[in-house]
């Protein structure tokens, strides 16, 4: 479990952040750059792969995208970006990604700036450039840092419709007691209710919130029930780092609530009913 202390409220912030593609178009002071660099260089996340982070203030590669720098989004305004890099082969790297880079999406929300997940492949090379790209590194994750604009443009709200942004899976879909085949109820989910829901809440790639997650004694397994169609249209498996998000909420929400626990990651897949088509990510033991 984390022994640092929290610099914002979890849940409160989790539920309270929201995707933000139109931004006023000023950059952050260098204080509040320094405090997320800061910040940024403390994150541990649970595997081993480091994830370095890029802050970019040059903002020239939208004007050659028209705004579209990726997959996903649209953005206007903002003046400040940041990427998430990491070497690219190694176990577990993206789902490091999805870990260290929400939390620090939430420490920025705490901070009341705007960001945006954009994943997918990024073809602007004064991009690959600005963030400093080495050799053996992989850059899937970028989001603009900035103040959110008042209102929202015609096709901001058009794509948050058409993403379903604000519908999540009803809970028996998402967690289960020692079989996929046996949903927990809210009630019996005990003191990991808040952990739970705050793992309901989190942002996906199309929304398709590709975890699943099973009780087993003190034990919660995380499993991703994958989408190929999601995977290859972003062009790698962006739902890995779906995953490392699902953990990040799920770890701060836990150490927010008092409750101490580990990440382990079995040599084998956890032999439940049920789990035969996902593909099992780590385990949380608690005490």
């Amino acid at each position: 479990m984390k022994e640092k202390s929290l610099r914002f409220p979890v849940k409160e912030t989790i539920k309270k952040r929201t995707s933000v593609r139109t931004y006023k178009p000023v950059s952050l002071p260098g204080e509040l750059e320094r405090k997320l660099k800061n910040y940024a260089e403390e994150i541990k996340g649970p595997f081993s792969p480091q994830v370095r982070f890029a802050f970019i203030k040059e903002d020239s590669f939208l004007e050659e995208s028209g705004g579209r720098i990726s997959t996903y989004g649209v953005i206007r305004g903002a003046k400040n970006y940041m990427g998430a890099l990491v070497e690219k082969g190694l176990d577990k790297n993206l789902e490091q990604v999805g870990y260290v880079l929400e939390e620090l999406i939430l420490y920025a929300a705490g901070l009341d700036l705007g960001t945006c997940w954009l994943g997918g492949t990024f073809k602007i090379k004064v991009l690959e450039k600005d963030v400093g790209m080495e050799k053996g590194e992989i850059l899937p994750i970028v989001t603009p840092l900035g103040y959110p604009a008042k209102g929202k443009r015609l096709i901001e709200r058009v794509m948050k419709a058409a993403a379903g942004s604000k519908k999540r899976k009803p809970w028996h879909k998402l967690f289960f007691n020692g079989s996929l085949n046996s949903p927990i109820s809210e009630k019996e989910a005990g003191s990991y209710l808040n952990p739970l829901e705050m793992v309901r809440l989190a942002p996906s790639a199309s929304n398709r919130q590709p975890w699943r997650l099973v009780q087993e004694g003190t034990s919660w397994h995380f499993f991703m029930d994958p989408s190929k169609i999601v995977n290859q249209t972003v062009g790698y498996p962006i739902q890995r780092v779906d995953m490392g998000i699902a953990m990040c909420h799920f770890e701060l929400t836990a150490l927010e609530e008092g409750l101490r626990g580990e990440w382990v990651t079995q040599k084998g897949k956890p032999a439940l009913e049920g789990v035969e088509k996902l593909h099992y990510i780590a385990s949380w033991l608690a005490g």
